[in-house]
């Protein structure tokens, strides 16, 4: 126990020694004043109180602001362009001749008629290509026989029909994989009639030929139509007032037929479409004599042929006395011959000019205009038969043939009958 004391008192005894060192040195001489000054002691800060609420003010300007957002654009008013939109019609492009033994087909290199030629590499008959070109024309031209190119053969009653289909396949030209045109298929067809005569007109055999006495249906169709004043299109409107001139326009569809040469035999006017009403008035008869300008002095009178399958005819527009309806009703027989046989006296079209004229300028068969005699009651004797009725343009689909003696050199001719109207006259008014 005596022994560790002993180093804690030898310590203490040596601090209280320096203790008293220093308190007497001070005493003998002043400590010199520190060269840098002793810097104070920071200054405690509080921290902010911040407000619990704080508050919040409007800025207000002494002058009120004139910047604003940009209004949108308004899109501008386009004017008026007179433009109408051209919707594509069809071309007629494509022609067909049906031969006895094969298909002719001609079909223009602007195929769709916009301007733009087609390749002809690109456009086939079936598989068959183009046998020909016209350059003149710009016409590609096909040939194909009725069984060959792919063609299907259809039956009818009455016909035999050859289809053939014409592909167009455009391929793009010069690498690029652009085409202007699309794709198309036309289909064309041959009609033949399954019964028909076979007939060598040319020939006159010292025998009768069973063909030369029977008599076939075939395909032949007439018709009667109002034209306007250059026969030029079917007019619009059946409205004419007096002293007006009708034109009329008699034709023959003979479709597989020799070319045909038509008539109007006889005419009669009338305020119904049945033929045997009062009044009536016949200004065509005895076989194609218009004796309407030779009784009246009109200005009627048959054109002169511009065409064999056409005749075309002015009759200027009248009343029937005492009638109020002002409608008129023409009822016409019309007949049809080979063009191959002359103008007679029985095949003629006349007119009264200063004498009798026909259209074809073969007068001579006019003659016996003069002497048919006309009658008073306008009934005319000429006229038989069954006539059809309807208004407008009127096609016959069935034509009848007229028997003759076989003994004498017999003439092929077909009738039909026809009913134009109703015909609205009006009379003019004057101012």
């Amino acid at each position: 126990m005596v022994m560790k004391c002993t180093p804690v008192c030898l310590v203490a005894l040596a601090l209280l020694g320096s203790l008293c060192d220093a308190q007497w040195g001070g005493a003998l001489h002043k400590p010199s004043k520190p060269k840098y000054q002793k810097p104070s002691p920071p200054v405690r800060q509080e921290p902010k109180q911040v407000p619990h609420d704080p508050q919040q003010s409007k800025q207000t300007f002494e002058k009120p602001l004139t910047w604003t957002y940009p209004e949108d654009p308004k899109p501008e008013t386009q004017p008026e362009v007179p433009f109408e939109l051209r919707h594509p019609v069809p071309a007629a492009t494509v022609a067909v001749m049906c031969r006895e033994k094969d298909a002719h087909v001609e079909v223009k290199k602007d195929m769709f008629g916009i301007g733009q030629f087609i390749n002809p590499a690109d456009l086939t008959l079936g598989a068959c290509g183009a046998v020909a070109e016209d350059t003149g024309a710009q016409v590609l031209i096909f040939e194909a026989e009725l069984h060959d190119c792919g063609s299907i053969l259809t039956m009818t009653e009455e016909s035999l029909i050859y289809t053939f289909t014409l592909n167009y396949d455009p391929q793009p030209v010069g690498g690029s994989n652009v085409v202007r045109t699309s794709k198309a298929a036309v289909i064309v067809e041959c009609h033949y009639p399954r019964k028909h005569n076979v007939s060598s007109l040319p020939l006159d055999p010292h025998w009768i030929p069973f063909s030369a006495v029977k008599v076939a249906e075939e395909f032949l169709y007439f018709t009667l139509k109002l034209m306007t004043d250059d026969w030029q299109y079917e007019r619009p409107s059946y409205q004419y007032f007096l002293g007006d001139l009708i034109n009329v326009e008699a034709t023959v569809k003979q479709y597989f037929h020799i070319p045909l040469r038509v008539y109007v035999d006889n005419c009669v006017a009338t305020l119904a479409p049945e033929l045997n009403s009062n009044p009536r008035y016949a200004f065509i008869e005895n076989h194609g004599c218009l004796v309407d300008a030779r009784l009246t002095g009109s200005a009627s009178k048959f054109m002169a042929r511009t065409a064999e399958n056409k005749l075309q005819f002015q009759l200027e527009a009248f009343r029937f006395q005492g009638a109020d309806s002002g409608l008129l009703y023409i009822t016409c027989h019309l007949k049809a011959t080979s063009t191959a046989y002359a103008i007679d006296t029985e095949h003629r079209a006349c007119s009264y000019i200063s004498g009798w004229k026909e259209a074809a300028g073969a007068d001579a068969a006019c003659g016996s205009c003069e002497s048919g005699g006309f009658g008073s009651s306008g009934t005319s004797s000429g006229v038989s038969g069954s006539f059809g009725s309807g208004g407008g343009s009127t096609s016959l689909s069935t034509p009848g043939r007229k028997s003759r003696d076989v003994s004498q050199t017999e003439i092929f001719e077909w009738e039909g009958d026809v009913t134009l109207g109703p015909i609205p006259i009006n009379e003019k008014v004057i101012a």
